[in-house]
């Protein structure tokens, strides 16, 4: 029985040794399940593609959980506030919910997720194995990833931005302003939307003439300690860099630090450039020039393209990449 909409809880239970009821136990998230014959149903829901049937009293409940790996920065405020706006536009509700790992929901979550009913689910910054993808699949919960951690499958659909083109205007702007020692501060490299941001500032560098130098690049976290300890080790260079460029504003707060507490002045001793225009960019001293990630809007189409295929719909596309553009402020300025 190779055809997906012929796949019933009964073939599932056959093949699996078990009762009918254990298995729709399984995939309506009830604990009472032991954890082998858990494992065991849902490799078979998994391989079989079987997807849990949506009857005329499984009506939609008006409820969206936003999902973080972690919750550790203003970013996240701007997430939650676009993924708000669009499910009240559904008259939805939203639910915040944090994994506390960057590997994606278990199936603790899982189940908690089914049980409730929710409508459609936002991961954000989550890399999905193909074990959990078929998990969401076969408990029939719809999700959109926003700024997927890695690449995610095909079948996916994810929201993210113009990473490596704000790389390169960020890089591209220190570079006109005749800064040639430039340095970079990313995020974790396993990251896709770190890497793209320092692909962009190599690129801006090739395209310049200006050749790529290791030192300058460093990676941390997206946190304001990962600026002000790479911060601090990028000016204590020997041949310091005139400008970084960090791969948030969090980390661009940071080496703002260090650099008052190397003796120097921002931006008459060293320009900096942050990524995500977040609120605390303008309010900054001085304020920050910084790439704009739309990350409400971001939230938003998420969140909408989760509900569409709630209500089975399809996307037009499943991956959508907003654009980023340079905000320019006080924090730049030409090398002495």
């Amino acid at each position: 029985m190779s055809a997906k909409s012929r796949v019933t809880i009964a073939l599932i239970a056959e093949q699996a040794g078990v009762s009918v009821p254990t298995v729709s136990k399984v995939v309506n998230g009830r604990p009472e399940v032991a954890p082998e014959t858990r494992r065991r149903v849902e490799r078979l829901l998994h391989e079989h593609g079987y997807k849990r049937r949506v009857g005329q009293g499984d009506g939609p409940v008006g409820l969206v959980d936003v999902v973080f790996a972690e919750l550790e920065s203003p970013w996240a405020m701007e997430i939650i506030r676009g993924a708000e706006t669009a499910a009240r536009e559904a008259d939805a509700g939203v639910v915040v919910s944090v994994l506390h790992t960057h590997g994606g929901p278990g199936r603790d979550w899982l189940d908690r997720i089914a049980a409730r009913r929710t409508d459609a689910v936002v991961l954000v910054a989550s890399r999905l194995t193909r074990r959990q993808h078929g998990q969401l699949v076969a408990r029939s919960i719809p999700f959109v990833i926003v700024d997927p951690e890695g690449e995610p499958a095909a079948e996916v659909a994810s929201v993210g931005a113009t990473n490596w083109h704000g790389g390169l205007a960020a890089t591209r702007h220190l570079l006109e302003l005749g800064h040639r020692r430039i340095g970079v501060i990313g995020g974790p490299p396993e990251m896709l939307c770190s890497r793209a941001r320092i692909d962009g500032y190599r690129a801006a560098l090739e395209t310049a003439g200006v050749p790529v130098d290791p030192e300058l690049i460093r990676y941390g976290d997206f946190l304001v300690g990962s600026g002000h300890v790479h911060g601090k080790e990028l000016l204590e260079l020997p041949d310091p860099p005139t400008a970084i460029f960090a791969g948030c504003d969090m980390q661009a707060f940071g080496v703002f630090e260090a650099a008052r507490r190397a003796g120097l002045r921002v931006p008459d001793d060293l320009s900096v450039v942050g990524f995500d225009d977040l609120p605390l960019a303008r309010s900054a001293w001085p304020p920050l020039t910084t790439v704009r990630q739309p990350l409400e809007e971001m939230a938003a189409l998420a969140t909408r393209m989760a509900l569409d295929i709630s209500r089975g719909e399809t996307p037009e596309t499943r991956r959508v990449e907003l654009a980023t553009d340079l905000v320019i402020r006080d924090s730049t300025a030409p090398p002495r």
